[in-house]
């Protein structure tokens, strides 16, 4: 998949408006850092592994998200678990985790692990709030826990996605040795495709390996209270067993 061709002018409107902060992801911002701490922006990168978060963390970045290769969309090759601790471990800036977490159980593992919160996509896409199609929506409802593939490795920017038609495709593309460019080519506007006009065959659909768990089409608030609720009952039942351990 290739980048927007219109990244500079949106990080010029991003310094124009002063925008108090923003998240990046998909490679490496920190030529920008500089421009933007420069007018008061917060900047919190995503990050994929702990040489990346290293570089950042000296670029001046103010926070960073750890994310697993869980997570849905442009992916690194190391799981949320083992990635999360060794980003924490080696920056002294805040870590939020990414990848793979849905619920309080996920919220709680991450805290565990040392990151100050998390960040969930794949749930919030089935937020009522989200603009998304609803053909989408219905289709991470649907799937279940082997649900997504990973394509794309040749070009050296993996993507996790929801198996469909497109997904073949470029699986089949890639054993036959398409070049890389090509591949990439075949990526333009797919995003597009699937979250707007709903075509969940042709489109690509950017969703964690949690899809499987995410069941229904729910408010945001609803979503963030069951998150905090189920966390709250977790943080009860490791109390109650490590006491009971000590006891």
């Amino acid at each position: 998949m290739l980048m927007s061709p219109f990244l500079e002018e949106v990080m010029q409107v991003i310094i124009e408006e002063r925008v108090p902060v923003i998240t990046t992801g998909a490679g490496n911002p920190g030529k920008y850092v500089p421009m933007l701490k420069e007018v008061g922006t917060k900047v919190i990168p995503v990050v994929a592994s702990v040489a990346l978060a290293k570089r950042l963390e000296k670029a001046g970045v103010d926070a960073l998200i750890a994310e697993g290769m869980e997570s849905g969309g442009h992916i690194g090759e190391i799981g949320t678990f083992p990635l999360v601790p060794q980003v924490v471990d080696a920056v002294k800036i805040p870590v939020i985790a990414a990848g793979g977490i849905m619920d309080g159980r996920g919220l709680v593992a991450a805290l565990a692990l040392g990151a100050e919160g998390v960040q969930m996509g794949t749930r919030f896409m089935c937020a009522e709030e989200c603009t998304i199609s609803p053909l989408i929506k219905d289709r991470i409802i649907k799937a279940k826990d082997r649900a997504t593939v990973i394509t794309g490795r040749s070009t050296g920017h993996p993507i996790r996605c929801l198996d469909n038609r497109f997904t073949r495709e470029i699986d089949q593309y890639e054993r036959e040795g398409m070049a890389p460019e090509e591949i990439s080519q075949l990526g333009v506007g797919r995003l597009r495709l699937a979250m707007v006009d709903g075509d969940i065959e042709n489109g690509s659909i950017m969703a964690g390996q949690i899809a499987g768990a995410v069941n229904r089409v729910e408010p945001v608030a609803d979503i963030i209270k069951d998150i905090m609720q189920s966390a709250e009952r977790e943080f009860e039942r490791l109390s109650a067993r490590f006491g009971e351990r000590r006891a």
